[in-house]
C-alpha cells in the first residue's frame, strides 16, 4: 500500500516521578526501541517536587538534547485552585484533573508556578498538556497569556499564538474512559482487545493522513502487552508512511 507522506506520528510518554526508578528504567529502554526506529517522544513532565540533579531530571536533559520534546504536564496534579477554596466555586474535577475546571487567574498561578520549578530544573518548555488531556477556557487564555505556543489536549492540538490554528486528532492509548469493552470480557481478553484497538485506529488514522498520537504513561509500561502494542503500532505507522515528530508541531501539519 502506498505510504501517506503527510501524516505525522507523535509518541508521549507521561507518568514518570522521580521516586519511581523501575518506571524510569523502562521509560529508558522504550526510548530506546523508539530511537532504533528513528522515533522522538514527547516527555509529558510534572516538575512539582521533582530534585534538581535527580535521575528523572537527568533523563529528561539527555533526552531533550537528543531531540525529544518537553511538554509541561501541569504543576502537581491536584485538582483545587492554589489558595482557599470558596463555597459555591469551581466543582470538584478529579485529583489528576488539575487543569479542567480552573478560571484564568488560578490557572495562570499554577503556570507560573510550574514553569518556576521547571527553571529550578534548568529547563524550560512553551508546550503544554493538562493532566487528563482537559484543559478549561480558563486555562487556555492564562496559556495565551503567558506565552505558550501549543496546547494539545483530548481534541486536538491548538497553536495558540498562530491565529489559534487547531489540528483535530484524539489521543490513542490505554485509557479505559475511552474505549468500550466488551461485555463480560474477562481481564485478558479486554487487554488483548485494548491492544488491537490501538493499532487499528492508527492505521484509520494515518490513512486518512491524520495526526496520529500516542501516549504512553509510565503505569502502561508495567504490562508487556501494552508495550509491545505501542511497538506494533509505531510499526504499522511508519510502514504506512507516517512521518516521526514530536509536539514542537507546526500549524502546517495536517489531521484527519
Amino acid at each position: 500500500m502506498a505510504g501517506v507522506a503527510h501524516s505525522h506520528l507523535v509518541v508521549s510518554l507521561s507518568g514518570l516521578t522521580h521516586d519511581a526508578a523501575e518506571a524510569l528504567d523502562r521509560a529508558v529502554d522504550l526510548t530506546a526501541e523508539l530511537d532504533a526506529r528513528g522515533v522522538p517522544s514527547s516527555q509529558l513532565l510534572r516538575p512539582a517536587g521533582v530534585p534538581d540533579g535527580s535521575a528523572l531530571a537527568r533523563w529528561v536533559h539527555e533526552r531533550r538534547a537528543g531531540g525529544d520534546a518537553l511538554v509541561l504536564h501541569g504543576f502537581d496534579h491536584t485538582a483545587d485552585p492554589i489558595g482557599a477554596w470558596q463555597p459555591g466555586g469551581l466543582p470538584r474535577v478529579g485529583r489528576r484533573a488539575e487543569f479542567a475546571a480552573l478560571p484564568r487567574h488560578e490557572a495562570g498561578l499554577r503556570l507560573v508556578a510550574a514553569r518556576r520549578a521547571l527553571t529550578a530544573l534548568g529547563l524550560r518548555t512553551d508546550l503544554f498538556v493538562p493532566p487528563r488531556w482537559i484543559a478549561s477556557p480558563g486555562t487556555v487564555e492564562a496559556l495565551r497569556e503567558q506565552g505558550f505556543r501549543l496546547l494539545a489536549d483530548e481534541h486536538g492540538v491548538r497553536f495558540l499564538q498562530e491565529g489559534g490554528a487547531q489540528l483535530r486528532s484524539r489521543v490513542l492509548g490505554f485509557r479505559t474512559s475511552g474505549l468500550r469493552l466488551p461485555v463480560a470480557a474477562d481481564r485478558r481478553a479486554a487487554e488483548a482487545w485494548r491492544c488491537r484497538v490501538l493499532v487499528a485506529e492508527m492505521a484509520r488514522t494515518v490513512r486518512r493522513g491524520g495526526l496520529v498520537r500516542i501516549n504512553v504513561r509510565a503505569k502502561d509500561l508495567r504490562r508487556p502487552q501494552r508495550r509491545a502494542a505501542v511497538l506494533a503500532a509505531v510499526d504499522a505507522a511508519l510502514g504506512l508512511g507516517a512521518v516521526p515528530a514530536t509536539y514542537q508541531l507546526k500549524a502546517t501539519a495536517r489531521a484527519a
